[in-house]
């Protein structure tokens, strides 16, 4: 079994040897590792700093660079690079825990289902506690798993390769930057995920991470993230809570307000039209003072 591993980075070169030592840590479990990296304009020492990793020669690392682009962009390039049965993006300030890849290949083989995309696993922060809730349904879509079944936190995913090269991550209007639940959601819509309640990767926000600064990001890229909200609303809501219906609607008011695209009629739900017109007023008040432009 071989695993590929996809991790854009930008000016962490430090940070790339905590993840290249949990790659080597989990080479006892006889799995083939690929690690891609995109450096994306980098102006530390880490092309020299993956140089040495490779001269080691314990695992097989392609080192790519590009123009600063951003992360989604860093991945959909790498992904055409992977080789592995299985892919697994991790972000440089991520690394895997000391039994990951026995994990990942233990429930890989397990699968029977064709119609899986794949395995999402948890992921814990530094003191070894989860980074969200455990999974109620050990087989769901990632819609379901954070609207309809209550789930918060981030997760690991342990991609098909065959599946996930048939996807990449969606800009608009030469933005870089946009949720991956959007692909995610476009997954759902042919394939189930299958959960299991075991952590396979630990996580570090960094100051200047993107969840960190998720304003700035929502800023600088309305047009996907309106995108992203409007393809949310042509859902099934049926077990969707009101609370994340509020959630929807008002970051659906956010960005066409940001990008100037209000159009109701887009908004099919009948219980969510409602609720758009209640939150009108009250939430362009407020988007305007978000944006500093009315201030």
């Amino acid at each position: 079994m071989k695993i590929s591993v996809l991790t854009p980075t930008y000016n962490r070169g430090e940070l790339l040897k905590r993840l290249y030592n949990s790659l080597i840590k989990n080479l006892k479990y006889q799995v083939d590792i690929q690690w891609l990296i995109m450096d994306d304009g980098s102006t530390d020492d880490t092309k020299r700093i993956v140089k040495d990793f490779i001269e080691e020669n314990k695992i097989d690392i392609v080192y790519l660079e590009q123009e600063n682009q951003g992360k989604m962009i860093a991945i959909n390039n790498l992904v055409k690079y992977a080789t592995g049965d299985v892919i697994v993006d991790c972000d440089s300030d991520d690394y895997f825990t000391t039994d990951a890849f026995e994990i990942i290949k233990n429930e890989y083989e397990k699968l029977e289902d064709e119609n899986v995309y794949g395995i999402c696993f948890l992921k814990y922060d530094q003191d070894g506690k989860n980074m969200g809730d455990e999974f109620k349904k050990m087989q769901t879509t990632m819609f379901d798993l954070y609207f309809k079944e209550g789930e918060t936190g981030e997760k690991a995913i342990a991609f098909k390769a065959d599946v996930r090269k048939k996807y990449m991550h969606k800009l608009e209007k030469n933005e870089r930057f946009i949720t991956e639940a959007r692909m995610y959601h476009k997954m759902d819509e042919k394939y189930k995920l299958i959960c299991v309640n075991k952590p396979i990767m630990i996580c570090e926000y960094q100051k200047q991470g993107y969840t960190k600064n998720i304003r700035n990001q929502f800023l600088n890229n309305p047009y996907g993230y309106y995108e992203y909200f409007k393809e949310i609303l042509e859902k099934d809501f049926k077990g969707v809570s009101f609370s994340k219906r509020m959630y929807v609607i008002k970051q659906y008011i956010l960005f066409s307000y940001l990008t100037k695209k209000i159009k109701i009629k887009e908004i099919k739900n009948f219980e969510n039209k409602l609720l758009f017109l209640i939150l009108f007023i009250p939430g362009i008040i407020k988007s305007c003072l978000y944006n500093k432009k009315c201030r």
